[in-house]
C-alpha cells in the first residue's frame, strides 16, 4: 500500500499491541513510498551476515532478500512445484570424467551493494568462510547454519576470474539442491568494516535485491529496494520492507487487524473467522513441510522399541490438529504427503488408533498405571513450528491416554536447532535428558526430506541424522539414488526409503504445514510458492 514514512511506522499503533516500537525511519523524507510491514513469527531477526539462522523460513527475511546464491530456487510460480534456475551461477555441471567435480559458470557484470565486484574470488572466500575453520574471516555462527546443509562438499577451487569448481565427496547427483542455502556475502565490505563480522550484521553487503536500511536486534529490520539489482525480473515491486518481530500469534494478528501491519505470517487460527470479516486476504499453498518429533535410537532410549514408535503414531488424532489449527493444516502419514512421488507404498498405515496404541504399549511393559515417562525437547515457536505449544500440548495428552508421560523442555528455536544439529547424543540433548526433538523442516527434495535424516553418514557434524539411524540398506538405496542422475530412478529409490522410515516409523508423525499468510487490503500482490523459501520482491 502507498503510505508516507511516517504512516508507515506509527509506534503508537504499534505499541499497542505489544509489538517494537518503530521511529521514523527518515523523518526527513517527506515523500509517499511504497513500504509493507511485514509481522514475522521469530523472536528475533535472523542472522544478516550470510547465513540466516533460525530455520529455513529465516532465508526469506535475511536471506533471499539480502543476498543470493548460485543456485536459486524458482519462487515466482504458485501453481506448480518450483524447480532449480541460475542465480549467481549461470549453469553448473559435473565433469564426464569424475563426477565428483561440478563446474559453476559465474554471472558477469554483477556488484556487491558496495559496489564491489562478484567473481571467483568472492565465491572461494565465502566457502572458506563456513567451511574453513583455519581461514581468518571463517565464522563459526554461520558455518554452524550452512555446513549441515552442504555434507557433499569436499573442496573448492577457482578455475578462472568466472569459473569455480565444487569437488563432492562421492558422486551425487542431487548436489545441486545442497547449493540453494550456500548465499555469496561481499570479502570487500568485511574489510571495510574492520573484519569484523559483528559490524557486518549492521552494514551486510550481498548481490540481493534489497539492501539492509535498518537492524534493531529483537525488533526490526529496514529492507530498502536494490534499484542496481542484477535481475531486473526480480526487482523488488516495495520500495521498503519492515521485518518486525512479533512471535505471539495472537499478538501478530490483532496487529494486522488493526492496520499496524500490512501482512503477516502463521496467523492465529482463533482469529481466522475475523480476518476474513476484515477483508484480509488468507494465503495458502501445497507446502513440502512436516512437522514431526524425532526419537532417539541411542542405546537406552525407550523409542529403540518399534512397538513404542509405532504407538505414538497410532496415538494422535491428526485431524482434531488440524481442526485445532482451523484447518490451516493437513495430516501427516509420513514425511511427505502421498502425493508425492518419494511416498512408496508403506505396509504401516498411520491412523488414528488408540485402542492398538494402547496394546502395543502394554506388549512393551508400560501402561496408563504404568506409564513410561520420558523428556522431549519443544521449541515455543517460530517461522515453521505453527501452534508450536499447543500441538505439543495436544500430542502429550494423546500420548498419556496411551500410557507415554511426556514431560517438555521448551526452549526458544534456535535452541531447538542447535540440538538437532547436534543430535541424540549431543550436549543438549544429553544434559537435559530429551529422547526426542520436535523440529518442523522442508521437504522440498529428496537430501532435505529423506538424505540427511536416514543415511548412516549423515550423523553430526556431518548432517541431521539425530536419531542415530543405521540400516545398511537404507544407506545402499539412498548411495544408489545419489549415484545416478536418471531423475526417474531417482524417485523409485526415494520411494524406497521412506517405505522403510514409516514402516520402521521412526519419526512421530503429526501434520504438513500450508504455510499461511494474511494481506491487509491494501496489499495487491504476494506470490507463494510451493516451498518454505519465499520471495518478498512480490510483495506490493
Amino acid at each position: 500500500m502507498t503510505i508516507s514514512r511516517r504512516e508507515a511506522i506509527s509506534a503508537a499503533g504499534l505499541a499497542a499491541v505489544g509489538l517494537p516500537e518503530l521511529s521514523a525511519i527518515n523523518p526527513a523524507a517527506a515523500q509517499a513510498e511504497r513500504v509493507i510491514r511485514y509481522g514475522i513469527s521469530m523472536a528475533d531477526i535472523p542472522q544478516t551476515t550470510g547465513q540466516p539462522d533460525r530455520g529455513a523460513g529465516a532465508y526469506q527475511f535475511t536471506g533471499y532478500t539480502l543476498y543470493d546464491p548460485l543456485v536459486a530456487w524458482e519462487m515466482n510460480v504458485s501453481d506448480r512445484p518450483g524447480k532449480l534456475v541460475p542465480g549467481l551461477a549461470t549453469s553448473w555441471e559435473t565433469n564426464p570424467v569424475d563426477r565428483t567435480k561440478w563446474i559453476f559458470k559465474l554471472r558477469e557484470g554483477v556488484k556487491f551493494h558496495d559496489g564491489s565486484a562478484f567473481d571467483a574470488d568472492a565465491v572461494i572466500w565465502n566457502f572458506e568462510k563456513v567451511l574453513n575453520p583455519q581461514a581468518p574471516h571463517f565464522d563459526q555462527r554461520q558455518a554452524a547454519q550452512v555446513r549441515p546443509r552442504l555434507p557433499s562438499v569436499a573442496s573448492w577451487r577457482k578455475v578462472d576470474a568466472m569459473t569455480v569448481e565444487v569437488t563432492t565427496r562421492a558422486v551425487d547427483s542431487i548436489f545441486p539442491y545442497q547449493m540453494l542455502w550456500f548465499l555469496i556475502s561481499s570479502p570487500a565490505q568485511y574489510e571495510k568494516v574492520g573484519r569484523s563480522w559483528e559490524r557486518f550484521a549492521f552494514e551486510p553487503s550481498g548481490t540481493g535485491p534489497f539492501r539492509l536500511g535498518r537492524l534493531v536486534p529483537r525488533e526490526r529490520a529496514e529492507l530498502v529496494k536494490n534499484r542496481d539489482y542484477w535481475d531486473p525480473r526480480r526487482m523488488a515491486k516495495a520500495d521498503r520492507i519492515v521485518l518486525v518481530v512479533a512471535p505471539e500469534d495472537t499478538t501478530r494478528t490483532n496487529a494486522l487487524i488493526t492496520n499496524q501491519v500490512d501482512f503477516i505470517e502463521t496467523p492465529s487460527p482463533d482469529l481466522v473467522p475475523r480476518l476474513r470479516q476484515s477483508g484480509a486476504r488468507i494465503i495458502e499453498n501445497v507446502t513440502p513441510h512436516v512437522w514431526n518429533y524425532h526419537l532417539s535410537l541411542l542405546e537406552g532410549s525407550p523409542w529403540r522399541d518399534k512397538r513404542l514408535r509405532q504407538a505414538l503414531n497410532l496415538a494422535i488424532n491428526r485431524d482434531e490438529v488440524v481442526a485445532l489449527m482451523n484447518g490451516l493444516a493437513k495430516p501427516a502419514v509420513g514425511v511427505v504427503d502421498p502425493t508425492s512421488p518419494w511416498f512408496g507404498n508403506p505396509t504401516f498405515r498411520i491412523t488414528h488408533d488408540p485402542d492398538r496404541a494402547r496394546r502395543l504399549v502394554q506388549e512393551a511393559g508400560f501402561s496408563r498405571a504404568n506409564p513410561l515417562r520420558s523428556k522431549f525437547l519443544v521449541p515455543t515457536g517460530g517461522s515453521g513450528q505453527m501452534l508450536s505449544m499447543p500441538i505439543n500440548e495436544y500430542c502429550q495428552a494423546a500420548f498419556r491416554e496411551i500410557g507415554i508421560e511426556i514431560s517438555f523442555v521448551p526452549v526458544e528455536l534456535e535452541v531447538s536447532y542447535t540440538c538437532w544439529r547436534q543430535g541424540a547424543a549431543g550436549d543438549i540433548a544429553r544434559t537435559n535428558g530429551t529422547t526426542a526433538n520436535n523440529v518442523a523442516y522442508v521437504t522440498s527434495d529428496p537430501l532435505y526430506a529423506l538424505i540427511r535424516f536416514f543415511h548412516s553418514n549423515q550423523i553430526s557434524p556431518r548432517g541431521v541424522n539425530w536419531s542415530h539411524f543405521r540400516d545398511a540398506e537404507v544407506d545402499a538405496l539412498i548411495d544408489r539414488a545419489t549415484g545416478t542422475f536418471d531423475d526417474a530412478e531417482v524417485d523409485r529409490l526415494m520411494a524406497q526409503v521412506h517405505q522403510k522410515v514409516v514402516d520402521e516409523a521412526l519419526l512421530v508423525f503429526v501434520v504438513h504445514d500450508t504455510n499461511p499468510h494474511v494481506a491487509a487490503r491494501g496489499v495487491r500482490n504476494y506470490v507463494q510458492a510451493q516451498h518454505w523459501f519465499q520471495d518478498l520482491t512480490t510483495l506490493e
